[in-house]
């Protein structure tokens, strides 16, 4: 009989926890068929599964952890310092193999510290990456890095390339997925000095690698189908997101705003409206939960602090979805494979 699939939460880690935390993670163990380690302020979890008429829920399990991390704290000094936090057991059931994955809508940067202390980086892994997806007409567009190394070297900005490639065949399954380097323009002379220098290294780990390197792209080119995969710094990636999702949003509003604003608009918005709704679900965030951190030797999964129910419930499906796929481990095996060449 398979064992089942376990998924650690980090309960205490979003900025309204441990409610959104602790009702997306149940709702997410109700539509998908796995096991939940609730980590936390135990009395304050099992106040809110009371409150959601969860607190004798099959399959789930609350590992009391009386510290909590805070945004403000220092990642190292909270990992030093905080050996008792809700993120330090949920990373530590990782690591002792006692759940598959983890989720955390918490301070990004002492995730990303926990999990290289705890779990340390895959064979071959300079800088372990976020990788996120955006809807495009084309299909997925995967991103990396989103916001884990705002100052890389050349050679981990290239390594993203490699992290986005692996982790587009493992979970879109594109077999040779294009790369490209983002940069303000297509010509080899433009770009910064650091995409300059990432460029060649990226040719040469695609001549090793399963995947494709495209050259240089455009911001303007991300959703024109022209690439599958995206390489960035993680201040880059991140700015592109959130101003990504600012005018995604700004967009539907103003959409909605127009078509309301006459009869004959109001007409046509209830023809439209189902697939309006459509299109707002899949430019929220909420919608995609969160972001793999790649490159670790474990399923990590990061939230938006803000995370609300929903958002908390798609990046547990995420986790979980990672964890039965193995995707860690393919990461793992594409990076090996490409310093081993």
């Amino acid at each position: 009989m398979t064992a089942p699939v376990v998924i650690a939460i980090d309960a205490m880690g979003s900025d309204r926890a441990p409610g959104p935390d602790v009702a997306g993670a149940i709702a997410a163990a109700r539509e998908a068929p796995f096991e939940l380690e609730l980590c936390g302020d135990r009395e304050r979890v099992l106040a809110e599964l009371a409150r959601i008429g969860a607190r004798d829920e099959r399959g789930v399990r609350v590992i009391h952890a009386p510290e909590v991390v805070t945004m403000d704290d220092h990642p190292a000094t909270a990992f030093r310092s905080k050996r008792a936090s809700s993120l330090r057991v949920a990373i530590d059931r990782v690591k002792d193999g006692a759940a598959a994955a983890m989720v955390s809508a918490g301070n990004s940067g002492a995730v990303l510290a926990h999990a290289l202390f705890v779990l340390g980086k895959s064979r071959g892994v300079e800088r372990p990456a976020l990788v996120t997806v955006f809807p495009t007409t084309a299909g997925p567009l995967t991103l990396c890095d989103v916001g884990a190394n705002v100052e890389p070297r050349p050679s981990m900005l290239a390594q993203f390339g490699v992290l986005g490639a692996a982790y587009d065949r493992a979970v879109h399954g594109r077999a040779r997925p294009r790369v490209g380097l983002l940069a303000n323009g297509t010509e080899p002379g433009k770009g910064t000095e650091l995409t300059r220098a990432a460029a060649p290294l990226l040719a040469a780990a695609a001549a090793r690698g399963d995947f494709r390197f495209v050259g240089y792209v455009e911001g303007n080119a991300l959703f024109d189908g022209a690439v599958d995969v995206v390489a960035t710094d993680g201040f880059t990636g991140n700015v592109v997101l959130k101003a990504c999702e600012g005018v995604a949003t700004a967009l539907f509003g103003l959409v909605q705003q127009r078509l309301a604003a006459t009869p004959r608009g109001k007409l046509g918005g209830a023809l439209v409206a189902p697939a309006l709704r459509d299109l707002g679900r899949r430019i929220d965030f909420a919608e995609t939960g969160g972001a793999l951190l790649a490159g670790v030797d474990g399923a990590v999964v990061i939230a938006h602090g803000r995370s609300d129910t929903t958002a908390m419930k798609n990046a547990v499906l995420l986790a979980a979805r990672f964890a039965r796929a193995g995707v860690a481990a393919q990461i793992a095996t594409a990076v090996a494979a490409t310093v081993d060449a």
